[in-house]
């Protein structure tokens, strides 16, 4: 000790105090005074500190371990059991050390071969170390690169994260990035652009100039130079989170170029150019879609979110463009071009690979929603008009224009008032929030040039927060000048379960200068084909004219073809889509030539699937085959807000004040009215296809886990899309084979072209993964009548669809209408909705003598008719008291006798008429017809309806139960000898207190056929095998003669056991019947078995008597049946007589 000098013990106290203070052990304390020389007694002297710590660690375990108020004096004993281990952990790690010492000395090794081992294995241990070290310091900092940085400041010695404020001003983290590697790759490249342009602009933009105009000849472009200065990338900002399938940037771009291009026009000595521009703007580009194949990207959508300032010098004649007026006037008509095409909603599309699907859907996306603006008023405008060189102050006539991109409106003047009031509303359609603005500007109106008064902006993203947004905002630019305005966000819905709600929320809404919509409309105008020729037998060039109300779209016009393609998009609002009809014009590019037509009703969309629908249109007044192809999607504009009334409120009674029929000049000289309706050759000739989706096979494996080292499965659905109907299967969980037994019917028309489509689907949380696809061309049912097969699914590795499809022609006897009901009941799936027994055709012809409207005007009807929850809606008639429709419908009709036709005539929104039709009468009509004048309810005595309605019944040859139609014949004799029916109800197994049920009509129970002597009574049931959903189905139809045991009737129910079984899960039973001897059951019950294993099986029914809820029912009689004994596909119905069973409970 001697020999330390204090300077040494000074430095070691230091040490000690600060490893203590930074130890592993995680409590931080100081050494004592008292327990320095613990630590400082054993070290010998002239040796390294080090060296004294390893000869004595207990004193670093007394430093590090014990508690801040634990005494020097303690020694080992003092430690707690935890310590104790760990210390005894350390010293054994220690003495494994000398392991290899030991065994090189015992196989006579020298220590220097020890001492290289080690040498090595530290040098290892340390570069593996720091490369680990490395790539997690890498990894951070790519990661979250701000965090990173403050989480290294702070070990610098702050002991905390630092927060970006706190930085140092050069550490920053900006959420716009340069590019100067863009701009270099851009200068680099400019000179090459520049070529590209003077080609582009010489060889392609200068012929088509030339030939659009006789006086354009000689057009040339004289100089073409793109300059030196290169456009600029001052900012790029991706957007991370949005969408997985995108890419999104938007680009800060700036254009002050020495651009110089001249042109020429040598016929006129006209010369003109433009010499320097400059652009700014944000530009958005958006990578979509991202496929998995080079290159990796499938197109590029580039547009501004607002519009791009633009500055032009002009040259030549077109100087005249500087002149004060004309300078900003020029400006903005070019800056209209160029938002015609490139500012949202328009964006410009560059696809990347070859067949890119969707294009019109990239070009021009579904919106994200709708904003309703309501410009209220303002206060405080600045007064512009002044007179007598401003010594008299005025006041000023201001107006407000409202813009959002390209959509613009303009409000009315109020004159001479600071304080004006508009009350005025408008709708945009929003993309892109955050991103897109409300741009208000009011000007004073001169007669001259309008005065500024002042500007306010609003991006979308603060309307999308709060739904609803209603502020006095302050003006830029305008003093003190204030405008009201209100903003709701519309959100658009795929479903028309609040349309109503909304129309009668819009009905409460005085709006100007527009009624509010309802819903919006894209039209996705694809292409058409088999067009027919001019008169001069050349090829036309055609185009298409959209038109809903008083508003009309034109495409662009694709020149000499007759099966044009357009990939255009068109946006329509919609007031009542109810009640609207969109009407298509195909014509030639010169507006006279009419090609084609179409007029749809909108509500055809509102009981399609997401209210789309995406099919061949076929044309009229147009060639045999000639059709058109387009996607129309409709969204329901629902504001999700409090004061939104939520529950539907009754309309005001309408004032209905008819006038009785009126003669409408003289009918000396009018044509003698028809007695039949005269519907053309294709009336009544649809079909109906019913398709059976059965299982599938072999489906690929797309939840994979782990990065896809686990292999899952998927939760696959269908999609079947057939004649403009969609259809969608349930979701089958984890599962690659699995089974749907659901069944779909659509009517359709022998129109060419048409495909039965079929698409899976892995059913996921963000957007589902694709599975294949498959189709059968329609033409192929039609003509088979029935296909049934496995078909291989496209697109993907493996997999293939089982499904059934048959055509069903209307068949007009009503003598099978008993056997139609039963195999639909037998056929019947739980998973699918009611099976169709008929179809219904109806044509409507024309109506006579409607009354005039108050004024003597006549009236404009329609007519609205409805089967169960199907409607349609035929066009209006114009201003007319005898109006001729010669529409056609078409109804599924599941229960004839219980469904009427519903008919309504109309006269804006008035009822003319009314008829009630019930199909029973077309049951006993001669051909299943009715053509004759209908007399409207409600109305005058004279007002009458010309209509064709003919039944036909859809009678299945391939569903499995052909056998029993021997049988159903047989009870449809029993059935008229007795001459009487009774309707009764099919409930599904489980279903008993469900509104969903199976209704059929059969031979009342009491035949006098198949009665016997059986002292028990008997019991009529059906028992079938349904192999397409593989289940054993049994009907317990009704009972007959059942005993009495007492004076009073029996209260019987049927109890089923699927044997060898008797547990819970193969137990039926049917409700109870109250006070009858000849009870009618009509219940269906299932059973999942293999067809094999069904035939092995016994079916034991018993009929009992209900006494009372706390006891069995008391035994009437039994019926046993062995099904291997009976043929399980026939499923024809069976009396069959109860015997006794003393042994039942």
């Amino acid at each position: 000790m001697g020999t330390f000098s204090l300077q040494r013990r000074a430095s070691l106290f230091h040490d000690c105090n600060s490893r203590g203070s930074s130890g592993g052990s995680g409590v931080s304390r100081s050494v004592s005074p008292l327990e320095s020389p613990l630590l400082v007694v054993q070290a010998v002297p002239g040796a390294p500190w080090s060296q004294a710590r390893r000869k004595k660690p207990w004193g670093r375990i007394r430093a590090r371990g014990r508690p801040p108020d634990s005494s020097a004096s303690r020694g080992f004993g003092g430690i707690g059991s935890a310590e104790a281990l760990t210390a005894l952990a350390a010293i054994g790690r220690r003495l494994l050390w000398l392991l290899p010492v030991y065994l090189a000395g015992r196989a006579g090794l020298s220590l220097g071969f020890v001492v290289a081992g080690v040498a090595l294995y530290m040098g290892w241990r340390g570069r593996r170390l720091g490369k680990e070290r490395s790539l997690r310091a890498a990894g951070l900092l790519l990661g979250d690169e701000e965090a990173t940085v403050s989480t290294t400041a702070s070990s610098l010695g702050l002991g905390r994260s630092l927060g970006q404020s706190e930085l140092p001003a050069w550490v920053s983290f900006p959420e716009v990035e340069k590019a100067e590697w863009l701009n270099k790759i851009l200068a680099q490249a400019w000179p090459f652009f520049g070529q590209y342009m003077e080609k582009l602009l010489v060889e392609n933009i200068a012929p088509s100039i030339r030939a659009s105009n006789t006086h354009l000849q000689t057009f040339t472009f004289a100089k073409v130079d793109m300059g030196e200065k290169p456009l600029k990338v001052i900012g790029v900002k991706v957007h991370t989170g949005t969408n997985k399938k995108q890419i999104l940037l938007d680009l800060n771009i700036s254009y002050a170029g020495d651009v110089q291009i001249d042109v020429e026009v040598k016929k006129f000595f006209c010369k003109a150019g433009v010499k320097g521009m400059q652009l700014h703007g944000m530009l958005r580009v958006i990578l979509e879609p991202l496929i998995g194949d080079v290159p990796i990207v499938g197109a590029l959508t580039m547009f501004f979110i607002r519009r791009p300032t633009l500055d032009i010098n002009w040259t030549g004649m077109t100087n005249l463009l500087d002149i004060p007026g004309l300078s900003s006037l020029s400006d903005t008509m070019i800056m209209d071009s160029i938002a015609s095409f490139l500012v949202l909603p328009n964006r410009l599309l560059i696809p990347l690979v070859a067949d890119l699907q969707d294009a019109a859907e990239l070009r021009s996306p579904i919106p994200r929603g709708v904003v309703r603006v309501h410009l209220i008023e303002a206060k405080d405008l600045q007064s512009k008009d002044k007179y007598i060189k401003g010594m008299i102050e005025g006041k000023s006539d201001p107006y407000a224009v409202v813009r959002v991109g390209t959509q613009v409106f303009t409000s009315k003047v109020i004159d001479e008032n600071l304080n004006p009031k508009w009350n005025e509303v408008y709708e945009f359609i929003v993309h892109e929030v955050p991103g897109q603005e409300l741009e208000v500007e009011l000007f004073d109106k001169d007669p001259d040039q309008d005065d500024f008064l002042g500007r306010m902006k609003l991006d979308f993203g603060e309307v999308l927060k709060t739904h609803v947004l209603e502020e006095w905002f302050p003006l830029q630019d305008g003093g003190r000048a204030r405008v009201h305005l209100r903003m709701e966000w519309h959100t658009l819905m795929s479903n028309a379960s609040k349309l109503d709600q909304v129309l009668q929320w819009n009905k409460t809404i005085s709006s100007k200068p527009e009624p509010p919509s309802a819903a919006i409309l894209v039209v996705y105008l694809d292409k058409a084909q088999d067009l027919p020729l001019k008169k001069s037998s050349k090829e036309p060039n055609p185009m298409v004219q959209l038109s809903i109300q008083d508003v009309t779209r034109e495409s662009r016009v694709v020149y000499s073809t007759v099966s044009p393609v357009w990939d255009d998009a068109f946006r329509f609002f919609l007031q009542d889509p109810t009640t609207e009809d969109i009407d298509i014009q195909v014509k030639d590019d010169n507006r006279q030539t009419t090609l084609g037509s179409l007029t749809l009703r909108l509500s055809r969309l509102l009981s399609a699937d997401d209210l789309t629908l995406d099919q061949w249109f076929q044309l009229e007044n147009s060639g045999p085959n000639s059709r058109i192809y387009m996607k129309l999607v409709m969204r329901v504009l629902y504001l999700d807000a409090p004061e939104v009334c939520l529950k539907p409120r009754p309309c005001p009674p309408g004032q209905l004040n008819v006038t009785g029929s009126a003669n409408v000049g003289s009918s000396v000289d009018q044509p003698p009215r028809p007695t039949k309706a005269s519907p053309d050759d294709q009336f009544g000739t649809e079909s109906v296809i019913r398709i059976h989706l059965l299982e599938a096979e072999n489906l690929i494996a797309k939840d994979n886990f782990m990065g896809g080292m686990i292999k899952g499965k998927s939760d696959p659905y269908v999609k079947v899309r057939l004649g403009g109907q969609k259809f969608r299967s349930r979701v089958i969980k984890e599962e690659l084979n699995p089974r749907w037994s659901e069944i779909y019917e659509v009517i359709v028309n022998d129109v060419p072209g048409q495909e039965v489509e079929f698409d899976l689907y892995d059913k996921d949380v963000d957007k589902d993964d694709f599975l294949g696809r498959c189709k059968i061309p329609l033409r192929r049912v039609l003509s088979t009548k029935f296909v049934d097969e496995w078909l291989p699914l496209e697109d993907v590795k493996s997999g293939r669809l089982h499904v059934k499809l048959e055509c069903l022609p209307p068949t007009p006897s009503a003598a099978e209408l008993e056997q139609v009901l039963m195999v639909n009941s037998l056929i019947q799936t739980p998973k699918s909705e009611e099976l169709s027994s008929a179809l219904l055709s109806v044509f409507l012809d024309r109506a006579a003598d409607l009354p005039l409207r108050k004024g003597s005007k006549p009236p404009s009807p329609y007519v609205s008719i409805s089967v169960r929850g199907a409607s349609f809606k035929t066009k209006v008639a114009p201003q007319t008291a005898e109006p001729v429709w010669d529409e056609a419908f078409s109804f599924l009709i599941k229960r004839p006798h219980a469904e009427s036709l519903e008919l309504q005539v109309k006269d804006d929104g008035h009822v003319l008429g009314t008829l009630s039709l019930p199909l029973s009468q077309l049951l006993a009509a001669e051909g299943l017809v009715l053509d004759r004048w209908f007399q409207l309810n409600n109305s005058g005595p004279a007002i009458q309806l010309l209509m064709r309605v003919q039944l036909g019944l859809l009678i299945s040859q391939h569903s499995g139960v052909e056998a029993l139609h021997a049988v159903a014949g047989e009870d449809n004799e029993e059935s008229s000898q007795k001459g009487s029916e009774t309707e009764l109800y099919i409930k599904e197994d489980g279903d008993s207190g469900s509104n969903q049920e199976l209704r059929q009509r059969v031979p009342h129970a009491s035949s006098n056929l198949e009665l016997s002597d059986s002292p028990l009574g008997q019991l009529r049931l059906t028992v079938w095998y349904n192999m397409d959903s593989r289940k054993l189905v049994v009907i317990i139809h009704a009972c007959r003669n059942l005993k009495s045991s007492g004076k009073d009737a029996p209260d019987p129910y049927v109890s089923l056991i699927l044997l060898p079984d008797k547990s819970r899960v193969t137990k039926r039973k049917t409700t109870v019947r109250k006070k009858t001897q000849n009870p009618e059951f009509n219940e269906k019950f299932e059973w999942d078995l293999p067809v094999d294993e069904a035939q092995r099986r016994k079916l034991e029914i018993y009929v009992k008597n209900s006494i009372s809820f706390m006891t069995r029912g008391e035994p009437i009689g039994k019926v046993h049946i062995d099904l291997s004994q009976k043929d399980l596909s026939q499923g024809a119905a069976q009396w069959y007589d109860l015997k006794d069973d003393k042994n039942s409970s």
